[in-house]
């Protein structure tokens, strides 16, 4: 059965009317809703990268800071969005900087739990720059908490995944979270 049928039985089943005006089209406005919010199946890092990757002699660390984002939850297909926070310490080579907001798109695009999101992140910029090290932290609301269970409107998730350096060396990881609080 196509999208737009179970659609239009998810209408019936929580009593509305899927043939009043209001309605008609709407079966098929939340298939390409879903197309486009679960882009990110389709994309893949050698392709969002697009050799955008270059040598480079930079050895400090570089931070990209409020990647707003926005991903579904895995468990009630309900939206959570906020920010991402990214860093890395070159070695070698860097990444243009609109990659790493593509990259965050890629992996948020998908059915998700912001855990796995986080920890995909930054991997993928290990892969792709084989750096020194990499920090990821995002902060999200997330609506299957807001809009029903406990409905805790002020709740932000927080999450992170060092690798690298920033998991190592307790001075590069306070530097980076000092950065990314705008200290």
């Amino acid at each position: 059965m196509d999208i737009q049928k179970q659609i239009t039985h998810i209408l019936r089943e929580i009593g509305e009317d899927p043939e009043r005006e209001g309605l008609l089209s709407t079966p098929k406005r939340v298939e390409k809703s879903y197309a486009y919010l679960m882009r990110g199946y389709n994309q893949n890092l050698k392709d969002v990268v697009n050799g955008a990757v270059f040598t480079s002699d930079a050895d400090e660390m570089v931070i990209v800071r409020d990647i707003e984002f926005f991903s579904m939850c895995e468990h009630h297909m309900l939206p959570f969005f906020g920010h991402a926070h990214v860093g890395y310490i070159p070695k070698g080579k860097i990444i243009g900087v609109s990659k790493i907001a593509r990259i965050v798109d890629m992996f948020a695009r998908r059915l998700q739990v912001q855990e796995r999101l986080t920890g995909q992140v930054a991997e993928a910029l290990m892969e792709v720059l084989a750096p020194e090290g990499v920090g990821v932290v995002m902060e999200a609301r997330h609506m299957c908490m807001q809009m029903r269970g406990v409905e805790k409107q002020n709740s932000v998730m927080t999450t992170s995944s060092m690798l690298g350096s920033f998991r190592d060396e307790a001075e590069t990881r306070m530097e980076f979270l000092q950065l990314i609080r705008g200290a």
